[in-house]
């Protein structure tokens, strides 16, 4: 089996990693993404960093493809990424094809929260399961369904935006025109949002979430509430899709049981009894690692058949 790199496309940063045949990551390389400069520079700064990770291959090696999770929306039959809110620069651009002729290797690209998703679970908390439900909490909240192995995708490839799932018809307003989105209340700029007006002081979501570790009773106060926000989609998502493993990873899920408990106990008053007993929620295993080695597994399955 050949070597495969995969890419993480975020909205501050490009993370690569070049995967070994054994799903090891071998090499590493991180970029600013820069997507206000548009998408011939982007794609360029990432032909560079991937040409220095094949540098570090060995003369019998070789690398066969490149797979990337980028922020939806995203057609994935194109590749093209669509309307992006958080990296204008390069929206409603053909990336994919674009890289691939820059590369002049095959690409395959997918919605972020469905690349993590499969790293985390063929590779992380999902592994010994047939069926997940991944919910990624950052810059913004995605989540992606697995069901017997595959990935679900909707008749129009909107399955799993619980981000814009509404948990209070009265709550927040959300820039996607809604209220009471759970975004408005697990995103990283949602609780650096609500912190800062509880406080006056301005800090990140990240910085929010070492607070709330370190006894601040605000920030303590706040992961309550978004974790009660998230035990509701769950709730919801348990109810319709009948799966019980949901993995919780991204940024906001550094919290651990500050958030996981609440969201445990939310899902236990919001869901049937009989099914909040059988729903297990669970952090992510993989971390940073996720989307990376499910882009490469994304690559192997679509470009290669490895699998």
């Amino acid at each position: 089996m050949s070597h495969i790199i995969g890419i993480d496309l975020g909205g501050s940063k490009i993370a690569l990693g070049l995967v070994s045949p054994r799903d090891e990551i071998s090499a590493r390389r991180r970029i600013d993404t820069e997507s206000e400069a548009g998408l011939e520079s982007v794609v360029e700064r990432i032909a560079i960093e991937v040409d220095a990770l094949r540098a570090t291959l060995r003369p019998e090696q070789k690398l066969e493809a490149v797979g990337i999770g980028a922020p939806g929306p995203v057609d994935c039959v194109s590749g093209d990424l669509l309307t992006l809110v958080n990296l204008p620069g390069i929206s409603n651009t053909p990336f994919r094809r674009a890289l691939q002729e820059r590369l002049a290797l095959p690409v395959a690209l997918d919605h972020d929260a469905k690349v993590a998703a499969l790293g985390e679970f063929h590779y992380g908390a999902g592994r010994e399961r047939e069926s997940m439900i991944y919910i990624v909490m950052g810059a913004g909240v995605g989540a992606a369904i697995i069901y017997q192995g595959q990935l679900i995708y909707g008749e129009s490839n909107s399955a799993g935006e619980s981000g814009h799932m509404t948990v209070d018809p009265k709550g927040h307003p959300c820039h996607c025109g809604s209220r009471g989105c759970l975004e408005t209340y697990t995103s990283g700029p949602a609780l650096a949002k609500h912190y800062a007006a509880a406080t006056g002081d301005k800090v990140s979501g990240a910085a929010v979430t070492e607070r709330a570790l370190a006894g601040d009773e605000t920030a303590r106060a706040l992961l309550g509430k978004a974790g009660c926000a998230l035990g509701i989609a769950i709730a919801s998502l348990a109810m319709t899709l009948n799966i019980e493993l949901f993995v919780i990873g991204g940024s906001v899920a550094n919290a651990g049981d500050l958030l996981l408990e609440a969201a445990r106990a939310s899902l236990k008053q919001y869901a049937f009894k009989a099914v909040s007993a059988r729903v297990k929620v669970a952090a992510s295993e993989m971390g940073e690692d996720a989307p990376i080695l499910g882009a490469a597994w994304l690559a192997r399955d679509r470009l290669i058949g490895g699998f």
